[in-house]
């Protein structure tokens, strides 16, 4: 039989890579569920290709839009926040490709948790506000997290075979270092939106290609990582590979260091999480190693990035901090995206959000949302 999938976020770069993987397994899976922010047409064209059970538009204003573009079709169309938990959890899926972003995704994948479906998660953000709620979840589920992050599906292959973490010396996350590796510092100031949106490996959507550019991509990815892996802050490395070869890497106590490497294809790590444990053939580029001329590997300038030892304190304070930094960084960039701030304006938005925030005593999911409320509207107006 088939596999049951459902794609949160199904007209993104990750869902349609997923879609793509899917195309070239007709007979390994079975797409149940798909939705979309706003992107209507596209959604409209992907419900009349795979017919799925249920499929949801997050923006209410696009509703009727999208109902009448797939009259005719036996698909269920729904709308807002509510439909996109309804494709998480009631459309039948065995695992639920989370691929939202920003935090719109948590409280659907969360759900899709709590009834005991895999996800293959994408969606960051979901880790990073909420890692000890979401991981308590899926131990009480039985619901197995897939990490679909080229940086964390590389960790995630490199601990296969190790049922005991205490012979893990180090994870180590590699980074390409964005376009602004080797730029002086004392020209950050002139950088323009079109600039930092040019990535030199990735091909990205424009929120994550500025987190790249900043560093704070990474700075949630090990957020992510101390959660998916349990694994203390102070087992965690960066290192800037410039090359993206090597994805990622694990350091075992014996002096041994496991690494994935592969082409910058994301239909790869998305492939291993929707065929999870197999593997299964995938027709995209092989990695030549005769035609790489050198792997290059250099220390993180954290004075250049200060996201990243702001993501490092968040996530080491814990009690609320990182889901304030993650919604703080999530406002920041929209007003980059729209001009409405520079680009060195992000982190200083972002530290002045977190110092003025109070830790909770009590993580529950409620208060957790509260902090992202709240430091929306402090990050908004700063």
């Amino acid at each position: 039989m088939p596999k049951k999938i459902a794609i949160l976020g199904s007209t993104g770069s990750i869902g349609q890579s997923a879609l793509q993987v899917v195309q070239k397994q007709k007979t390994a899976f079975q797409v149940v569920g798909l939705t979309a922010y706003r992107n209507v047409k596209e959604l409209a064209r992907q419900i009349k290709i795979y017919k799925p059970k249920l499929a949801a538009i997050s923006d209410v204003k696009c509703y009727e839009d999208l109902k009448t573009l797939t009259k005719g079709n036996r698909t269920r169309i729904l709308a807002g926040e509510e439909g996109l938990v309804a494709v998480a959890a009631e459309s039948g899926a065995d695992l639920v490709l989370s691929a939202i972003v920003g935090a719109a995704g948590l409280k659907p994948t969360l759900e899709a948790i709590h009834k005991g479906k895999d996800i293959a998660l994408a969606n960051k953000e979901t880790m990073v506000m909420a890692g000890e709620v979401v991981t308590k979840a899926a131990r009480q589920s039985g619901s197995r997290i897939l990490p679909v992050d080229s940086e964390h599906c590389a960790v995630f292959q490199c601990l296969q075979g190790c049922p005991n973490p205490q012979e893990v010396h180090k994870v180590i996350l590699t980074a390409s270092g964005g376009p602004f590796r080797q730029l002086d510092q004392n020209q950050f100031h002139k950088i323009t939106l079109r600039q930092a949106l040019k990535h030199p490996t990735w091909r990205m959507g424009p929120k994550i290609t500025i987190d790249s550019a900043t560093l704070m991509n990474k700075g949630l990815e090990v957020i992510e990582a101390h959660y998916l892996f349990n694994m203390p802050y102070e087992k965690i490395d960066i290192v800037v590979h410039p090359e993206s070869i090597i994805h990622s890497m694990v350091e075992y106590i014996d002096g041994s260091v496991l690494a994935q490497l592969g082409t910058t294809d994301m239909q790869i790590p998305i492939q291993y999480a929707l065929t999870y444990p197999k593997r299964a053939f995938s027709p995209v580029d092989r990695l030549d190693l005769t035609a790489i001329q050198r792997l290059r590997f250099e220390r993180p300038n954290h004075h250049k990035f200060p996201c990243l030892d702001l993501a490092y304190e968040a996530g080491k304070k814990g009690g609320g901090f990182p889901a304030v930094l993650n919604a703080a960084n999530e406002v920041a960039v929209a007003r980059f995206l729209r001009e409405d701030i520079s680009f060195v304006d992000i982190p200083k938005i972002i530290e002045k959000t977190l110092k003025k925030f109070r830790p909770l005593t009590n993580s529950t999911l409620d208060a957790i949302l509260k902090s992202d409320r709240w430091a929306r509207e402090l990050a908004q107006s700063t």
